[in-house]
């Protein structure tokens, strides 16, 4: 089982969905978003929204949520984790072009990272079924 203490910041880095199910939007439709934290400290890094319709981030998302993370320490992580059950082709070719390692693992290894934001994502936008 995975646990933060066996990371140094910016060692690895975790990409989930913290939504349940898709966000509404009067004006843009249904959305999900994509979150990128690190798993030493469970901070999150950055996040992106991608249409409910697509099946995963753009190649131009995924870019733009690794740049994000980059921002914070000027440094890219040596891994990425990725849920195994959660679309990601695009995203980790991406991590893969810029030198990080795409480690594909069971959600249920990564819920002691992620629960908490969660948790809070659905406080602050409720479960949506």
């Amino acid at each position: 089982m995975l646990h933060p203490n066996q990371f140094q910041t910016n060692e690895a880095w975790i990409a989930f969905k913290p939504n349940d199910a898709p966000i509404h939007t009067e004006e843009d439709g249904d959305f999900n978003f994509i979150a990128l934290m690190d798993a030493a400290n469970c901070f999150i890094l950055g996040s992106t929204s991608t249409p409910a319709s697509a099946a995963e981030p753009s190649i131009l998302e995924s870019r733009s949520l690794l740049k994000e993370g980059y921002a914070h320490e000027q440094q890219l992580p040596k891994t990425l984790f990725i849920p195994d059950d959660r679309p990601a082709t695009l995203l980790s070719t991406e991590a893969e072009r810029q030198g990080i390692t795409v480690v594909r693992v069971p959600e249920k290894q990564l819920l002691l990272f992620i629960g908490e934001a969660r948790e809070g994502f659905r406080e602050r936008f409720g479960r949506v079924s």
